[in-house]
């Protein structure tokens, strides 16, 4: 079979396809919202999933999140777009059950034979994570698409929302910034092998720990940082929570040698539209950390607001899975930005 460029049949890639926050509020923007009993969680707070109560104190988790390829061999696609989509269920604090797949393939451009190393791709993902790859839907489309409708499961006393921290909370991201970065690179042809390999490895690292992280009274509010960048997902978890976040920059994990995607100008069209959509609510920022915070992310880490008195035990706990972070920030009562970076 000729070898297959993926991301040259594709306008976007990965999330950075993801449309921009302030086009999609618009989108969403409704007057006849009809309040629903057993929704616990709902699109109000952008959260990263539906959560449904369906009694004896248990809740059923729904999501779903699909993109054009973000690097060009099918299997990693197919990983990658896997592990993205199950990622929102460990967000919530659930447990996935099962999966369904949506693939969009150009039946006349791409061979079928491309489509299944997609899916094998998806395979390997969902036995990873426990779950069935259990059907599905395809389409014939101008560009390929794939991604996953998962359906999880939680007790309600262990769901973690993006709205509910609190002053004091202290900040962490359990995987590091600069895939935008580095796939852009990678579609020019110029992004380094070794930085390449690792932001394959990070995307297609299972956030699985959001599971053990639901089951923890310390942690106050979660998410996972995908598509609108690390600020932009914060600055959701500050608006929900009516807080304001103090980040340190140096703090924050980062793939090695982004200041060489930076002096390349290897920088995703999702970053300049993330960054219009929120730049009155962020302070501090300079032109580097600004490219490297609002970088679109695909398969990114979660976002974790952790009570203050607990950050030595949430480390270490951390650590015990292989995790080794630091906190990055503050949440503090709410000031005249969202987010102040130092």
């Amino acid at each position: 079979m000729e070898e297959i460029k993926l991301t040259q049949f594709s306008h976007g890639a990965g999330c950075g396809c993801k449309i921009a926050p302030s086009v999609l509020e618009k989108i969403l923007h409704s007057e006849h919202r009809a309040p629903h009993a057993k929704l616990l969680v709902g699109y109000d707070t952008k959260d990263d999933a539906a959560v449904y109560d369906m009694g004896n104190g248990k809740a059923v988790i729904s999501t779903t999140d699909f993109f054009m390829p973000i690097v060009d061999d099918p299997f990693d696609f197919g990983r990658i777009a896997s592990v993205n989509s199950i990622s929102d269920v460990y967000a919530m604090g659930g447990k996935p059950l099962m999966a369904i797949a949506i693939l969009g393939w150009p039946v006349e451009k791409i061979p079928p034979g491309v489509a299944q190393k997609v899916l094998e791709g998806a395979r390997t993902v969902c036995a990873e994570a426990g779950i069935p790859l259990a059907g599905g839907h395809s389409i014939d489309s101008p560009e390929p698409i794939f991604g996953l409708a998962v359906t999880g499961d939680v007790e309600i006393k262990n769901i973690k929302k993006n709205s509910t921290a609190t002053a004091g909370c202290k900040l962490f991201l359990t995987k590091p910034l600069g895939v935008g970065m580095i796939t852009t690179a990678h579609k020019r042809g110029i992004a380094l092998k070794e930085d390449f390999d690792e932001a394959v490895k990070t995307m297609t690292r299972l956030n699985s720990i959001g599971y053990e992280l639901g089951k923890l009274n310390y942690v106050m509010a979660m998410t996972d940082v995908t598509g609108f960048g690390l600020l932009g997902h914060l600055i959701e978890m500050c608006e929900g929570s009516n807080l304001t976040a103090e980040i340190v920059f140096s703090r924050i994990p980062k793939i090695n040698n982004l200041s060489f995607y930076i002096d390349q100008k290897c920088i995703p069209g999702g970053t300049e539209r993330n960054w219009k959509s929120y730049e009155n609510k962020v302070m501090g920022v300079d032109a580097d950390s600004l490219t490297i915070l609002a970088d679109p992310q695909t398969s990114g880490g979660l976002l974790v607001a952790v009570d203050q008195e607990k950050e030595k035990e949430f480390i270490s706990f951390l650590a015990q899975s292989g995790i080794v972070t630091e906190c990055f920030g503050e949440l503090k009562p709410k000031q005249d930005c969202c987010v102040s970076v130092k």
